[in-house]
């Protein structure tokens, strides 16, 4: 009698520790069904959270039955304990493992502002104001604080940030992205400039981004980018005057309303290149890699002149007859849908380079 209670105390037993075994074991497969969302969430672990700490918010938030399978499967798998701090995006269809996957690796949710070539600083700063989740720290901050905060003290801001689109999560702020564009434009700057073709009318880096800027204001054609660099590089060489409208229309700042006659060209700015010998102070935008390296590496044709034509591209002349004829013919008397690339621009003068 006594054998048979101690077997049936073995058999009981056994199908508890059976039975809790394959209760575990559903529980644990249950951290991979996969969670209904009807949209995706934004989850945020701030700095110092502990595993228990995310867990129970899981819970309370849905994402999970029961805290205990993932407690359970913490000290199963401790590396899966290593949550680290940011924003997350669970999607519809992740399981609670993907999520706790997702923390332990630091995926965090990332965001994105672009910076366009040709812009102004005045246009980044309005970008950075408009990026949603960016943390703005610099949005009341003046130029120079700005150029101090990121290395480049008492310098002038323009065409110092490089355009491209960036990165960025939750925990970042608008002086990040600035810090981050002003380094790769020294960077980009640095590599072209070491690159230079020889006999350039330069004197340092930063005449080479001033050129690059006017280029890149000059046209949207890729194409034309070292051609219109040619022009300017030869105007320079031979002492003439860049005549170039972008740099008129910088310098009259907010008084531009999208035309420029010829009261304007006549006005003396330290940007009117109708006026002035030489090139601008400063860049008037952001140059792009691309514009960059057309104002060190320029065409070596003869053309002296160019105009728009209307659609985007430029005739390009030697001579100033050649160039009046061209004028005459693309701008008095302009095609229906004409348009001058990167920005519409109008000018009453038939003698200037661009």
């Amino acid at each position: 009698m006594l054998k048979k209670l101690l077997l049936a105390f073995v058999c009981v037993a056994v199908l508890a520790v059976a039975g809790t075994g394959l209760w575990v074991w559903q529980g644990l497969q249950g951290l991979d069904k996969p969670v209904m969302l009807e949209e995706p969430l934004l989850f945020n672990v701030p700095q110092g959270s502990s595993f228990i700490e995310v867990v129970g918010r899981l819970e309370a938030e849905g994402l999970v039955s029961d805290r205990l399978w993932l407690r359970l499967y913490g000290r199963l798998e401790p590396e899966q304990t290593r949550i680290k701090a940011g924003e997350y995006e669970f999607v519809d269809g992740m399981s609670p493992r993907d999520m706790i996957g997702v923390m332990v690796s630091g995926d965090t949710k990332h965001w994105y502002v672009q910076f366009i070539e040709g812009w102004t600083f005045k246009d980044m700063r309005a970008a950075l104001a408009r990026a949603e989740r960016l943390q703005k720290v610099t949005g009341q901050w003046t130029s120079e604080q700005i150029m101090s905060a990121v290395g480049a003290e008492g310098e002038h801001p323009e065409g110092r940030f490089f355009p491209d689109t960036y990165a960025f999560t939750g925990s970042e702020s608008d002086l990040d992205l600035l810090k981050r564009a002003f380094s790769r434009m020294e960077t980009v700057l640095a590599e072209e400039w070491a690159a230079r073709e020889e006999g350039l009318p330069y004197d340092n880096p930063y005449e080479a981004l001033i050129m690059a800027s006017i280029v890149e204001r000059e046209t949207g054609a890729p194409h034309e980018r070292e051609q219109v660099a040619g022009v300017f590089v030869r105007r320079l060489q031979k002492g003439m005057r860049l005549q170039t409208d972008p740099t008129v229309i910088y310098g009259m700042g907010d008084s531009y309303q999208g035309r420029i006659g010829r009261k304007d060209l006549r006005t003396h700015t330290p940007y009117n290149t109708y006026r002035i010998n030489g090139l601008p102070p400063t860049p008037i935008a952001l140059p792009g890699r691309e514009a960059i390296h057309a104002a060190l590496h320029p065409d070596d044709g003869d053309a002296l002149y160019f105009v728009a034509r209307g659609d985007g591209t430029h005739k390009f002349s030697r001579t100033l007859a050649e160039h009046q004829k061209a004028v005459r013919e693309f701008q008095l008397n302009r095609r229906e849908d004409y348009r001058s690339s990167p920005a519409p621009q109008d000018s009453d003068a038939d003698e200037d380079a661009g």
